[in-house]
């Protein structure tokens, strides 16, 4: 494998884990949005990745790998969390309202585990690029 696939499956990563931040970031920043355009609460996003190449495990860590993409942002089809609060302009005839099924402790977790994959994935960049260099002073 050379050096510049290296470099474009690491940055990828960065690529991915940076959209899976930008989600969980917009997930953290509706947690109490009652009222969409679509009418209802906020329901929770997440980042569904796929390796870009597909195929049996050698096929996918040999030199057709490259890399992880987004496959889609879906749709967290648990339900929402009930909350008794009559005096809400968004509660119902039983005085509920129905809150985002964001869970605060879920996402700064996903958030950390992100964050770390960053780290991972910039850590490799930093490696492939010390022995492109030391490849190179083999040379002189």
């Amino acid at each position: 494998m050379d050096f510049l696939v290296s470099l474009e499956i690491s940055a990828s990563g960065l690529r991915a884990q940076r959209r899976r931040m930008d989600v969980i970031a917009m997930n953290l920043a509706n947690i109490e949005t009652t009222r969409t355009k679509k009418g209802g609460p906020y329901r929770r996003k997440m980042v569904v990745m796929t390796p870009t190449g597909i195929g049996d495990f050698d096929t996918i860590l040999g030199a057709q790998a490259e890399g992880v993409k987004i496959a889609d942002i879906v749709e967290d089809k648990s339900p929402f969390k009930k909350v008794f609060n009559p005096s809400h302009p968004d509660a119902g005839a039983d005085g509920y309202v129905l809150k985002p099924n964001v869970d605060l402790v879920v996402e700064i977790t996903n958030m950390l585990i992100a964050r770390r994959v960053f780290e991972a994935n910039i850590a490799a960049l930093k490696s492939t690029k010390q022995m492109a260099l030391k490849a190179l002073e083999i040379g002189k």
